[in-house]
Parts: structure tokens; sequence; C-alpha cells
């Protein structure tokens, strides 16, 4: 199984970055077999497809407005989709839900995840994540382990 970690956002909107930051922490830290592609996947939109249809599942790190506290930690699927940022109007560039559903017209949807965090502060032109976020992400980045361990991925700390 091909499995695309894939960190988006805007890393010039304070938690719009988690999703970058988390999946780059998670390349410096960790060692991840072949078959597991970590990426940045930023704002890119529709240029993800050949990336999304090269997977068999994608696990997407997000921010996501779930209606709770900041720092909260979700596991989105199917229609709970929209709830993640880059899968509603935002300041990525298309819809992610627009995106799976031209991959499906090109012949392969994956598998989808979102491992999201309630945002404190999305909107602030800021480099740092805010506090809440910055604390909240261990726990994301465990939640995305956790994840690739229940489709059977091994991973070691470098």
């Amino acid at each position: 199984m091909k499995i695309l970690v894939l960190g988006v956002g805007n890393v010039l909107y304070r938690d719009e970055a988690v999703g970058v930051k988390t999946v780059l922490k998670l390349q410096e830290e960790y060692v991840f077999p072949d078959n597991v592609k970590l990426m940045d996947g930023g704002t890119l939109g529709m240029q993800l497809m050949d990336e999304l249809m090269s997977c068999d599942l994608a696990v997407i790190i997000d921010i996501v407005k779930g209606g709770y506290g900041p720092g909260t930690l979700y596991r989105l699927v199917g229609d709970d989709l929209r709830k993640s940022m880059s899968f509603s109007d935002s300041l990525h560039q298309t819809d992610l839900v627009d995106t799976l559903i031209y991959c499906d017209l090109a012949g392969h949807r994956p598998e989808c995840v979102v491992i999201g965090v309630e945002p404190e502060d999305w909107k602030s032109l800021d480099l740092e994540l805010s506090p809440k976020i910055a604390e909240a992400m261990p726990k994301l980045m465990a939640e995305v382990l956790k994840e690739l361990e229940k489709h059977g991925v091994t991973y070691s700390k470098k």
C-alpha cells in the first residue's frame, strides 16, 4: 500500500501552518519505509492530483474547524472531511474535496483521512504557531503515527 502523509496549509498564517510544520517535524525525527511518502503540500490544491493519484491512502494534516476549543484533535473521514480547512473555503488554492473528485474522474481516488487540530488563530500573518497549537503539535504527531500504525506501517526514531 502506498501512503502519502500530506501536510497542508499556508505557512504565512500562524496556525494555518500546522500541517506543513508537523510533516516537516515528522521527516526530521522519524524514518519511514519506502511505501510512505511525507510531503509539504502547502497550498498547492489541484497541483496535488498526481501525488494523490499515486497513493492508496492519503493522511492529511491540517487545521480543522470542528467547533471545539483550540488544540482539540480530530480524525476525519467521509462526509466530515469538509471540516478540514483544506476541504472548505480557506486560504488554500482549491477545495481538496474537488481535487479528490477530479482524481476519481481521472481514474483513482485514494482513501483519505484528515488528522487535524482546532486552530486558535489562522488569520494573522505570523510565522509562529499560537501557543496552544504549538503545545498540541506533539499530540498531533502521535495521532498521525497511530494512523500509520493502523495501516501496518513501522517506523523508527532517527
